[in-house]
């Protein structure tokens, strides 16, 4: 029962790994004026994998010049920093690789220029994030390596396949770790319940030979 369990989880990590690994979001940032804009960035959040290729694309209503600003932010969890693109509007693309196995944060801030003033300022935005084999431009390469159209399929699933065998070890590799902490914790707390019965046990000791040699010395008993 647990062999076949485990077959079927594979089956849809499998069948998971066919489909791309991109998304796409759509919302609406205010803009505040400087002094205000600082603590109302929006941020959206994604994992990543080390080494992997991450294409962000933010589609930005507006134009430059229109009394508001739009900067991008884009970092992960761990510090590292990826880009600080400033007054975007109109279709974008920022391309990196992941330092580290982290997630990271793709952060909007919408500040407000005009010194007239805006009913709602507001700017639309569309973020698309693509990550690892999605990632890539299967187009460019199929027409650079001469691929046939079945070809590139199978090199991008191929890849898949072969992020989705990395991620399983990484769980795997971080539950070995958690394990690991969890047996340490449950020996460490166990010699600690151990040794503060021993010192109960010793410091009763110790007050029953106290007290009798007491009461001996002022001939109580």
């Amino acid at each position: 029962m647990e062999s076949r369990s485990s077959t079927y989880n594979l089956m849809r990590l499998l069948l998971l790994a066919l489909l791309p690994l991109s998304w796409a979001l759509k919302f609406d940032i205010q803009a505040y004026p400087g002094n205000k804009a600082a603590g109302k960035e929006r941020c959206i959040r994604n994992f990543v994998a080390k080494d992997q290729l991450v294409v962000v694309t933010a589609t930005v209503s507006g134009n430059r010049g229109d009394g508001q600003m739009l900067n991008l932010h884009i970092k992960d969890a761990v510090g590292n920093d990826y880009g600080r693109p400033r007054d975007v509007a109109g279709e974008n693309r920022y391309a990196f690789t992941s330092h580290a196995d982290a997630a990271f944060d793709v952060c909007f801030e919408n500040i407000l220029t005009s010194t007239q003033a805006v009913m709602n300022p507001t700017r639309h935005v569309e973020l698309d994030i693509d990550i690892g084999a999605d990632a890539k431009d299967w187009s460019a390469i199929q027409a650079g390596e001469k691929l046939k159209p079945v070809e590139a399929e199978l090199r991008r699933v191929e890849e898949l396949v072969g992020e989705v065998v990395s991620e399983m070890d990484y769980l795997r590799a971080r539950e070995q770790k958690l394990r690991d902490t969890n047996e340490s914790t449950n020996e460490r707390v166990k010699w600690f319940a151990l040794g503060t019965m021993g010192m109960l046990a010793g410091l009763g000791a110790w007050q029953i030979v106290y007290l009798r040699a007491y009461f001996r010395s002022k001939h109580l008993i």
